[in-house]
């Protein structure tokens, strides 16, 4: 099994020259010269964020059999200084050799699609899944689907790209409900984040009758015990994704950001920052399960403690997985454009995976990071056992 501290094939620090920032690039492995993770801002980022982050994309991919390795790039720069666009795009000039090659990076915590997306346009690289892309048997062709595919529109007039990620999460959510036998309308959720992921999560967990009774961005937990009306807070929310308060729906009560670590609910989904949960605050959760939307949203210490009292907590690599297995199957040519497609792919493998995870559970009390694991390690092994192989490892072909 491979341990939450296992050591990365590569680590990179930069120091921007204008601002002093300083930025990092995982690679924690490579599969057929490729690694995959999405590129994060925020002020207080660290190597060892990263690092915890590269290790997750590899149990990522290795879980959903994706052909690749994990990587991770990280800022330490507040994402709302308008200084930001500048210092994301010498990052990314500096990282160019990496980037034209063998990372494909996308959307993180502060850095959403279009600017990463608008930074590699202005460097000449198109679109932020350019090493893959480049390596494609017809670049153009595997550009257009991309694009078609991020950009498809979904009910609610939001775009596939944008929302995938969160119904990946949803259905997790969805997965508990149905292994453990729970009727989905009865079913209560709290979400610590409402940006891309926890809001789609939220919109599509609403969608399918589920109460999400509580929900928190950076100023505060919004509850209604009854249920919130998810659409119209999603509308409130500014590009930072923070609600306007001036203009909530009645019956909202106001409450302090961290209020929604111990809201009474079923799920909790930490959807917002890394380390949420800690060995300080882990007491104060009263949900019979945690999603990890955020990646590395529990400490190994706080995930050990809520286990031993009998809180299942669906790991990271599993429950946020749905935006990168999703990326890797359009760039595959596995789904395109139509959102049904990707949906019932994404609805089928989440919940199926979540269901092996809660048997396990069910039967020995096995934390469900340990069966994740294993699941990695199962595919880890069998590409070592190819590379191994006379032909070698399997180059990665995309059509």
């Amino acid at each position: 099994m491979t341990p939450r501290k296992a050591e990365p094939l590569m680590r990179l620090t930069w120091t921007d020259p204008v601002t002093g920032a300083n930025g990092y690039l995982v690679v924690h492995s490579l599969v057929s010269g490729v690694a995959t993770g999405g590129t994060r801002m925020r002020a207080g980022c660290t190597m060892s964020e990263v690092e915890d982050l590269a290790r997750g994309m590899a149990n990522k991919t290795a879980t959903f059999n994706l052909p690749v390795g994990g990587a991770k790039g990280g800022i330490d720069f507040d994402p709302k200084d308008p200084r930001a666009f500048g210092v994301l795009k010498r990052f990314c000039a500096f990282l160019r050799p990496w980037l034209d090659a063998h990372w494909v990076t996308a959307e993180d915590l502060g850095v959403p699609q279009h600017l990463i997306d608008e930074v590699f346009a202005e460097l000449g690289l198109e679109q932020s899944y350019h090493a893959a892309i480049a390596r494609s048997a017809d670049p153009a062709r595997t550009l257009r689907r991309v694009q078609a595919g991020l950009n498809a529109p979904v009910p609610g007039g939001l775009l596939l790209g944008d929302v995938v990620g969160g119904y990946g999460v949803a259905q997790a959510c969805l997965g508990v409900a149905a292994a453990w036998d729970w009727d989905v309308r009865e079913t209560t959720v709290a979400i610590q984040g409402i940006g891309t992921m926890g809001g789609g999560a939220a919109w599509y967990l609403h969608e399918a009758g589920m109460k999400v009774v509580a929900v928190a961005d950076a100023a505060g937990t919004l509850y209604d015990p009854a249920g919130l009306d998810v659409p119209a807070l999603l509308e409130l929310r500014d590009r930072f994704g923070e609600v306007d308060r001036s203009r909530l729906p009645a019956g909202v009560r106001s409450l302090p950001r961290e209020a929604v670590v111990g809201i009474d609910a079923d799920i909790f989904v930490p959807a917002a920052i890394s380390y949420a949960l800690r060995p300080d605050n882990e007491n104060l959760v009263k949900a019979s399960v945690v999603v990890e939307a955020a990646n590395a949203a529990t400490t190994p210490e706080a995930e050990a403690a809520l286990s031993a009292r009998g809180v299942a907590v669906v790991p990271d690599f599993v429950a946020n997985a749905g935006a990168a297995a999703w990326a890797w199957w359009l760039l595959l040519g596995e789904v395109g454009a139509d959102p049904a497609d990707s949906f019932l792919r994404l609805r089928t493998e989440m919940q199926a995976k979540v269901a092996l995870l809660l048997a396990d559970w069910k039967m020995d009390r096995l934390p469900l990071r340990v069966t994740g694991l294993k699941l990695a390690e199962t595919t880890r092994a069998q590409r070592a056992e190819a590379a191994l192989a006379p032909e070698g490892e399997p180059a990665l072909l995309i059509p």
